[in-house]
């Protein structure tokens, strides 16, 4: 297709966000400096109904890891046995998330996510094939925006077959603007015809059903653009042409797939022409609370990796864990295992709830568990030295326990690439937390406004910011009496924690201002203070949830929540130190230079510093000779149900 201009991307990317916010949203007004806690807080429980049928799933779910998988042989072989995938769905595993008049066993989002959490501590591959079937692959959206008749038809076959989810193209990456693969009515209405290619397609080598975007185009009496369908698998023109090997997930299924003049009934398109971003990014919402559960699952399993071996271990006549330096990775583990099973459960509660806006919570979940999970799992590695960067193989082979670390390291780096990556989701999250500011002020650095709109806008914004301005600088946390329900007899208080959230919250919102004020339509591209301004609010996020389930726990039991309050007090500490710090970079840092040193590395003007290394990619005899690995299949699909 044509080139796409910048303005051109922006339009495709802004039509397709959710534009109202018809619930309240505890981040979105935690961007604007106010810190609603009263939207989280009781923590949103779960009911007896619903607790009943997940617990016994999951006691289900962990018979069967134990007994019928071995992620030593997903590992080594690189590929998910087929037996394993037919016996997730004879438990239910690939319906969890279908209502159960569809066969399906309706699982909360919360129980989804703790199923997630267990099989993600056993194996990451099998982990990303649930969560891409039933997050979002052909059940979430079918559930969202299907017909009757859709949901009749193909919510049973999910229950029963995986499914996938194709959008990325191999010159298309977050920029759906570009978008080339084409789905071209047929004369008489019936169908469409697919032709494209489609990258990186998860779950794609052993999908049953697909759900597909591409572009029709547009006509008299049709609006056309980029459209949502269910596609067969089996259809004929559908080739996989690769199975993808990676650093990583070694047992994931994903590949390229090509259509080639693939017929598509017209009754198989999910929504309105037009319409398939919109429903891609609202399935996202919830969707994206997968990824979150897989690093929970990562994170819990280093603890318990990293208590065994500190009471094990010893170095120069003490225990390893008695040295400072490996305590405090210790230390980093456990409060940050704590914060992330946190931020997952109350995000997972407030979806089930569906009485908050949760695009920026769920956002703000992706983006902070898997930045931290690779943190996380990097320590993990540190803590146990060669052991950790030994594969579980090698070490079973001299009769040592086999210790997956370093699988997990690799397992998890692809988690800040997954549905948005780090610097997609800094700039994701960044629109929808200035919101509000453009609501108001939009016009006033618009390029195609005209200057009755910026007018409008100038007054508009003189009035919202003088009402909202004067409410940044006072406020109830300044008050030492406030949130004293946290400062419970015999435990660490967690009051003066919330009172930090409140009074940093209205400080992130009049620098995101001053930012605003000072670069105006310059702000985009600022994107090193955007991603700044993201990570302090995910940080006062973080310590929100860990601070309001500590309290949840400590009045469930006494003992447990004792020791919650321990870990959300020390989370807090060291996040606070984390909080100083960006706000510090947002005004001195080096990304002024940083732009001015890349321009001349792309200029060339650094070449001398290249000389003296080997491009093994394009140089060498041994590039004509390699032979294909494993991951190589030419024109297969390995459906499996």
């Amino acid at each position: 297709m044509p080139p796409v201009s910048e303005r051109e991307a922006r339009k495709v990317a802004e039509e397709a966000r959710q534009q109202d916010w018809d619930k309240p949203s505890f981040a979105k007004e935690l961007f604007l400096g106010r810190f609603r806690l009263d939207l989280v807080h009781p923590h949103p429980e779960a009911d007896a109904e619903e607790i009943r049928r997940g617990e016994d799933f999951l006691a289900v779910l962990r018979e069967f890891l134990t007994t019928r998988v071995d992620p030593a042989v997903i590992e080594r072989d690189a590929r998910i046995p087929d037996e394993v995938i037919k016996g997730l769905a004879e438990i239910g595993a690939l319906g969890m998330k279908v209502d159960t008049e569809y066969g399906g066993l309706g699982l909360s989002q919360l129980y989804y996510n703790k199923a997630l959490v267990l099989v993600g501590s056993v194996n990451a591959a099998l982990g990303a094939l649930l969560s891409a079937h039933q997050s979002i692959g052909v059940p979430q959206p079918v559930k969202l925006f299907g017909t009757d008749d859709q949901k009749r038809e193909f919510l049973p076959r999910c229950v029963r077959e995986v499914s996938a989810f194709l959008l990325t193209e191999p010159d298309v990456g977050s920029d759906p603007a570009r978008l080339a693969t084409a789905a071209v009515p047929t004369e008489d209405g019936d169908a469409y015809i697919l032709d494209g290619v489609k990258l990186w397609t998860t779950n794609g080598v052993v999908a049953g059903l697909l759900v597909v975007m591409a572009r029709v185009p547009k006509a008299e009496g049709r609006r056309g653009g980029i459209t949502a369908f269910v596609v067969d698998a089996d259809s004929p023109g559908i080739t996989v042409e690769n199975r993808n090997a990676f650093m990583g997930l070694r047992g994931i299924e994903n590949g390229v797939t090509r259509f080639h003049r693939v017929r598509v009934p017209a009754a198989n398109r999910i929504g309105a022409e037009g319409a398939g971003l919109k429903i891609a990014l609202t399935t996202l919402n919830t969707g994206r609370l997968s990824l979150p559960a897989m690093c929970v699952g990562a994170a819990k399993w280093s603890l318990k990796v990293a208590r065994e071996w500190a009471g094990e271990r010893e170095q120069w006549g003490r225990p390893i864990a008695a040295h400072e330096a490996v305590a405090g990775k210790i230390a980093y583990i456990a409060a940050n295992a704590f914060a992330l099973e946190a931020v997952l459960e109350l995000t997972a509660r407030m979806a089930d709830e569906d009485r908050r806006d949760i695009r920026i919570e769920a956002a703000l979940a992706k983006l902070y568990s898997s930045e931290v999970g690779w943190l996380v799992s990097d320590e993990l590695v540190q803590i146990r030295g060669g052991r950790g960067y030994e594969t579980a193989a090698s070490l079973r082979a001299r009769g040592e326990r086999g210790v997956p670390a370093e699988q997990m390291l690799r397992d998890m780096r692809i988690n800040r690439i997954f549905e948005g990556s780090t610097e997609i989701m800094h700039l994701l999250i960044a629109r929808e937390a200035v919101d509000a500011h453009l609501a108001v002020a939009g016009d006033i650095i618009d390029p195609d406004a005209d200057l009755k709109a910026k007018g409008k806008a100038a007054a508009d914004a003189g009035v919202f910011y003088a009402k909202w301005l004067p409410k940044l600088v006072a406020g109830k946390g300044q008050v030492p009496t406030s949130y004293r329900e946290f400062a419970p007899v015999g435990a660490p208080s967690l009051a003066a924690h919330l009172r930090f959230v409140e009074r940093t919250s209205r400080r992130l919102a009049r620098s995101t201002f001053y930012g605003m004020a000072r670069w105006q339509g310059a702000m985009e591209r600022k994107q090193g203070f955007l991603g700044r301004i993201v990570d302090i609010g995910a940080e006062l996020f973080a310590m929100s949830a860990v601070c309001v389930r500590a309290d949840m726990l400590r009045r469930r039991d006494a003992e447990q929540g004792l020791a919650a309050y321990e870990l959300a007090d020390l989370f807090c500490r060291q996040a606070q130190v984390r909080v100083d710090e960006l706000f510090g970079r947002l005004w001195t840092n080096t990304d002024t230079l940083d732009v001015r040193a890349v321009e001349g590395v792309l200029a060339g003007r650094y070449l001398w510093l290249e000389a003296g290394v080997l491009d093994v990619s394009t140089e060498g005899p041994w590039i004509a000779d390699a032979t294909p690995g494993p991951s190589k299949v030419e024109n297969v699909h390995r459906p499996v149900g």
